[in-house]
C-alpha cells in the first residue's frame, strides 16, 4: 500500500512540475504577444471587406450582437447572412437589425439543396460565391465586437504574405454559475493554449469566432467545400492556408464570445464535444494536454502525502496547484484578453482546471459526437461519418 501511495505521490508531483512548465511557456507567450501588440505599426489599410455571418436560429441577445457589426468605423464593407432554412428566426432578426442601418449593404442568402455534415460550411460556400469583395471576415453569431473591430483585424493584410488572421476572445457570461465557469475556460484555457503554442511554432490554425482570409487562399485550398465533413473547420482552414505558404497571424485585437450554455448539462456536453474534436484534429497535442492541468495533480499529490503521514506537505501541494491556476488566470485574463470580471475568473478557474482534466479524460471514452441531433463517428483530422455507416 505504501508503494502505491508513493507512486501516486510521485505522479502528482510530476504533474505539478509539467503544469508549471506549461505555465512558464504561457507566460513567455504572453510576453511575446504583448510586445507584438505594442510594436504593431499603426497601418492605415482599409480594403473593401465582405463580412460573412452564418446564422442558425434566434440566439439570446442576437439583435444586440448583430448590431455591433453594423456600427463599424470602416469605410467600405458589406454583410452577408446565410442560413439553411428560409424561415430561420435568426435571419428574421438580422433583417430587423439591417433596417436600422440602411447605409450598410446587406445580402440575405440561403442554402438550397443538401448541406454538408458541417452545415456552417455550406453557408460559407454560398456566401463566398455571392461576396463582392476579396477579403473575407467570418464571424460567429455569438460574438460581440467594438466599432474598431474591422480596422484591427484587417490591418495585418497590409502584408501581402499574410493569408489569414484570427482573434483571441474573452468569455462573457452575464449570469448563471455554469455559464460563468465555461466563460473562464474560454478566457483562460483556450488563450493559454494559444500562448504556449506561439512559443513552439508559427500559427497554423484559426479560431472560429473570427477568421479573416483572402479569397485567393480559400480557392487555393479547393474552396470551403473541402471542410464540409469536418467538425474542426477553423483548425483545418488555418492549417490548409498555411500549407499554401501564406502566413497565418494572431491579431492583437480581442473580441467578446458570449456563452450560450446556461445549464450544467448543456455546458458539459458542449465542452466534452469540443475536447473530442481536438483529440481527433490534433491527436499528439491533445494527448499532451493532459499534463498541463495543475489542480488535479495537486489534489492527487496532496492526498497521497496526507495518507503517507505528511499533512503539511499535502496541504502545501494542494495550495500550490490552486495558486498556480489562479496566477495563470490572472496573467492571461488580465493582460491578454482583458477580462472585465477578472477577480471572478481567477476564483473560478481552479475549478475549471479540475473539470477540464475530466473533460480531457472523457474525450477518450468514445469516438462519437452528437452534432445537430445526429451521432457521428470521428476519424482523422475530425472527419465526421454517420455512426451507423
Amino acid at each position: 500500500m505504501i508503494k502505491i501511495l508513493f507512486s501516486l505521490f510521485v505522479l502528482g508531483v510530476f504533474g505539478l512540475v509539467t503544469s508549471s512548465v506549461f505555465a512558464g511557456m504561457v507566460f513567455a507567450g504572453v510576453a511575446r504577444f504583448l510586445r507584438s501588440r505594442r510594436r504593431r505599426p499603426a497601418r492605415v489599410y482599409l480594403p473593401a471587406v465582405s463580412l460573412l455571418k452564418p446564422l442558425h436560429g434566434a440566439e439570446p441577445e442576437l439583435d444586440e450582437h448583430l448590431s455591433t457589426f453594423f456600427e463599424q468605423d470602416y469605410p467600405e464593407y458589406e454583410i452577408l447572412f446565410c442560413a439553411r432554412d428560409r424561415e430561420d428566426q435568426g435571419v428574421q432578426i438580422a433583417r430587423e437589425v439591417a433596417q436600422r442601418y440602411p447605409h450598410i449593404p446587406v445580402q440575405f442568402l440561403f442554402v438550397d439543396g443538401p448541406t454538408h455534415v458541417n452545415a456552417k460550411v455550406s453557408s460559407l460556400q454560398r456566401m463566398e460565391a455571392a461576396a463582392a469583395y476579396d477579403l473575407f471576415v467570418i464571424s460567429d453569431s455569438d460574438v460581440r465586437v467594438t466599432p474598431g473591430y474591422l480596422r484591427a483585424v484587417v490591418a495585418d493584410f497590409a502584408d501581402p504574405a499574410v493569408g489569414a488572421s484570427t482573434c483571441l476572445y474573452r468569455g462573457i457570461a452575464k449570469q448563471g454559475f455554469w455559464a460563468q465557469l465555461e466563460a473562464s475556460g474560454m478566457s483562460v484555457e483556450m488563450t493559454s493554449g494559444v500562448m504556449a503554442a506561439s512559443v513552439m511554432e508559427e500559427m497554423r490554425f484559426l479560431l472560429g469566432p473570427t477568421m479573416s482570409m483572402r479569397r485567393e487562399c480559400v480557392r487555393g485550398i479547393g474552396g470551403f467545400a473541402t471542410l464540409g465533413d469536418y467538425c474542426s473547420d477553423d483548425f483545418l482552414l488555418g492549417r490548409e492556408i498555411a500549407g499554401l505558404g501564406y502566413k497565418v497571424v494572431l491579431s492583437g485585437h480581442v473580441i467578446d464570445h458570449i456563452v450560450l450554455n446556461q445549464s450544467f448539462t448543456t455546458s458539459i456536453k458542449h465542452q466534452v464535444r469540443w475536447m473530442k474534436s481536438t483529440r481527433f484534429s490534433r491527436p499528439k497535442g491533445h494527448f499532451g494536454t493532459g499534463l498541463t492541468f495543475s489542480v488535479p495533480f495537486g489534489l492527487l499529490a496532496g492526498a497521497a502525502a496526507l495518507a503517507l503521514g505528511h499533512p503539511l506537505a499535502g496541504v502545501g501541494l494542494v495550495a500550490y496547484g490552486i495558486l498556480n491556476r489562479m496566477l495563470l488566470a490572472g496573467v492571461v485574463a488580465g493582460l491578454v484578453v482583458e477580462d472585465g470580471a477578472l477577480l471572478r475568473t481567477m476564483m473560478l478557474y481552479p475549478l475549471r482546471d479540475l473539470m477540464g482534466f475530466f473533460f480531457w479524460a472523457a474525450s477518450y471514452t468514445s469516438g462519437t459526437i452528437l452534432w445537430r441531433g445526429r451521432v457521428y463517428r470521428l476519424g482523422a483530422s475530425g472527419l465526421m461519418q454517420p455512426a451507423g455507416e
